[in-house]
């Protein structure tokens, strides 16, 4: 349960004095729905004012603050600017400009004759100086030297976010000190609510924005070093495959000396009580398949029963016809359970895995649902996209008999910096080299001019019998759907190619999904448009060819797992980048470094540099955890330090019991990572 201190952060946002139905909508576009949401939307940049008591041609360029009488006013004919001509006390003029509104909106707010506190950048039009858009103060107030500058949406203004974020932290309590007294000395950090104080009413502050960030990241650290130390406490079960089934195994070719590597790994981890904690990194096409049918192998071997945990159903489908393949001969029962699965089909599959006829069940959540039960499961591979955290890992808890031996896998490359911050409390492996004979991807970026010239390459793709994934682009939220785009994009690609062209979306019912994937499986498609919203990792081999549009609009390493797509056969493979005409300095790099190679590792570090304060790796996109407080660059340079406190903290200082960890049992609960508070009750 929250400690009662922060309860007074954890109030709807209609708490705040000024904040009714009105006002909290646009509060809520931007994530702001309870008081310490508010306290933590920092600002982002600031205005700097300089009181005036009368205009000087020397502040033109700087935005300054001023007593303005409004004169007269003067209205261009139709939609043009409104212009009220306005006096300082020394009788020098300024025109104060307003577009979009009529000639009754401008004199309404400053009506002639009344004195008006008044702030914008001064400028020079002609031989005029002016304001365009001025801010009028309020009555009995005056603006700001430094202005905090903060992200918005409709309906708000910056000086109106501060408002409400001084309310914010007038609510915050003075929390006891979470952070190790000498790292705090030596950083020249202020305590909580001074820094929060500080950091709102000047957005430089540096030592008030690095601490704030440092309680995020070591809130995040401690959690994820709690689980593990929770894991490693529990006593599991050794799982001592003998080899028998791995030897049955008819593998057309050799494991790279990283699957190998990784396999041994994996096969300690598993040989000890205490459960396995292992995050397995590898790029598309690297073999991750493989090292987990070998885990999976080792858990049947000895005895026990092994799940596979996919994101979606075509992907949980498509690793059962994998491992299928794979195990092809082997006396091993595998079977698929999914959210579609309903009536007898369910039912014989739930009673053959209750009594242990099924040896490896692959599927999505539906595997943990309350009526699914196993006799006796060992081993779970949670695929891309699940990051694994505490409530999947009680989930988990629940359908075995002692704590399961835990594999994840991810093929999005994580700088190294970063991957503490989002796989804290697990063992990391790496696959960095990938399987003989597979040829790295041709990649070409094209200017949206030529899409004509990709069209007919497309045409001539198809004649020679070739398959081809064309994916449709993100679009700004104030334009058409991506869905809408990729039915348009369908719709002119069957105008030349016919019914060859299928279209899968987001939207569409799974049945329908998978009939269309089916199809582009079996060659009876030959081109397969999607949104970015849809899982398109079917295993095509002859699909060799990708356009991607727009490619400008994604980051680094969604193109890159777009990219992956193709290059899965023995043959040549083309990756399209269809850009716009228009490019910032960044994209151009992302492109180029794009054309430039194939290696997911070195794409992901630079993904980090080029996108700075922005997504890290398109979160936005694969939904993992954001952080609001810490940027990349905060945590590159604060994860260790955190880690390594996080970890001092758990095993030398007593854990959450002294007095230090009661107060980062607080933190916990500030940052809502307090489902490491829940192990430790239920441990």
């Amino acid at each position: 349960m929250r400690p009662e201190i922060l309860n007074p952060l954890f109030a709807e946002i209609t708490a705040l004095k000024g904040v009714g139905a009105a006002i909290a909508k646009p509060l809520e576009r931007l994530g702001l729905a309870r008081v310490v949401d508010v306290a933590f939307h920092l600002p982002t940049g600031f205005l700097d004012r300089v009181p005036r008591d009368e205009l000087d041609e020397a502040d033109i360029g700087r935005t300054i603050a001023i007593t303005l009488t409004p004169r007269d006013y003067r209205s261009s004919a139709g939609h043009g600017p409104t212009r009220v001509n306005a006096y300082d006390a020394k009788g020098n003029h300024v025109g104060l400009v307003y577009f979009g509104g009529s000639s009754g909106y401008a004199k309404k707010l400053l009506p002639a004759g009344e004195a008006k506190r008044v702030s914008g950048r001064l400028d020079r039009y002609g031989q005029e100086l002016q304001i365009v858009h001025p801010e009028l103060g309020e009555p009995g107030e005056d603006f700001t030297g430094r202005e905090a500058i903060y992200p918005l949406s409709e309906g708000l203004t910056s000086r109106r976010l501060a408002a409400f974020a001084a309310q914010a932290i007038a609510r915050a309590p003075a929390l006891p000190e979470w952070i190790e007294p000498g790292l705090k000395a030596h950083r020249g950090w202020p305590d909580w609510r001074a820094a929060l104080e500080r950091i709102h009413a000047d957005p430089a502050d540096a030592e008030a924005r690095e601490r704030l960030a440092y309680d995020e990241v070591f809130a995040n650290q401690l959690a994820m070093t709690l689980v593990r130390a929770d894991t490693r406490k529990r006593r599991g079960r050794a799982l001592a495959g003998d080899g028998r089934l791995r030897d049955m195994l008819d593998l057309p070719y050799t494991p790279t000396g990283a699957q190998a590597r990784t396999i041994r790994e994996i096969e300690g981890d598993l040989a000890q009580e205490a459960p396995m904690l292992r995050l397995l990194q590898g790029d598309v096409g690297s073999g991750k398949t493989l090292v987990a049918a070998m885990a999976l192998l080792i858990a049947v071997e000895a005895g026990a029963q092994g799940a596979m945990l996919a994101p979606t159903e075509i992907l949980a489908r498509q690793h059962y016809e994998t491992l299928r393949s794979l195990l092809t001969g082997l006396p091993v029962e595998i079977a698929v359970l999914t959210g579609r699965d309903k009536g007898r089909v369910r039912e014989a599959t739930l009673m053959a895995l209750a009594s242990g006829a099924i040896d490896i069940l692959i599927g999505t959540h539906a595997i943990f649902q309350e009526a699914v039960g196993y006799r006796d499961l060992a081993l779970v591979v949670v695929d891309e996209q699940h990051r694994f955290g505490v409530a999947e890992r009680m989930m988990l808890q629940a359908k075995a008999i002692r704590p399961p031996h835990l594999l994840a896998m991810t093929a999005t490359p994580i700088p190294r910096t970063l991957t503490l911050a989002q796989y804290g409390e697990m063992d990391v492996s790496r696959l960095d080299e990938m399987p003989p004979g597979r040829q790295p991807i041709e990649t070409r970026v094209i200017s949206e001019d030529r899409l004509d010239d990709v069209v007919n390459a497309l045409g001539r793709h198809l004649g020679d019998g070739g398959q081809a994934y064309w994916v449709c682009p993100l679009v700004e939220e104030s334009e058409k759907s991506d869905l809408a785009a990729a039915e348009m994009r369908a719709e002119t690609l069957r105008a030349r190619f016919g019914e060859r062209v299928g279209l899968v979306h987001g939207r569409m019912k799974p049945a329908e999904k998978d009939a269309v994937m089916a199809a582009f499986s079996a060659g009876t498609l030959g081109v397969l448009v999607a949104t970015t919203v849809i899982e398109v990792g079917v295993d095509v081999p002859n699909a060799t060819l990708i356009v991607i549009e727009h490619a400008d609009r994604f980051g680094l390493a969604q193109l890159h797992q777009l990219r992956g797509r193709v290059g899965r056969g023995g043959g040549r493979s083309v990756c399209l980048l269809v850009r716009g005409s228009a490019l910032s300095e960044t994209s151009r790099a992302r492109l180029a470094l794009m054309r430039e190679t194939n290696d997911g590792f070195r794409i992901a570090e630079e993904d980090l540099r080029l996108r700075g304060a922005g997504e890290i790796l398109g979160t936005r996109q694969s939904g993992e955890m954001a952080f609001r407080l810490a940027t990349p660059e905060m945590m590159a340079d604060l994860l260790q330090c955190a880690h390594d406190d996080a970890r001092l903290l758990v095993d030398r200082d007593g854990g959450l019991a002294g007095e230090r960890g009661q107060a980062a049992r607080v933190l916990l609960y500030l940052f809502e990572r307090d489902a490491g508070v829940a192990l430790l009750r239920s441990g």
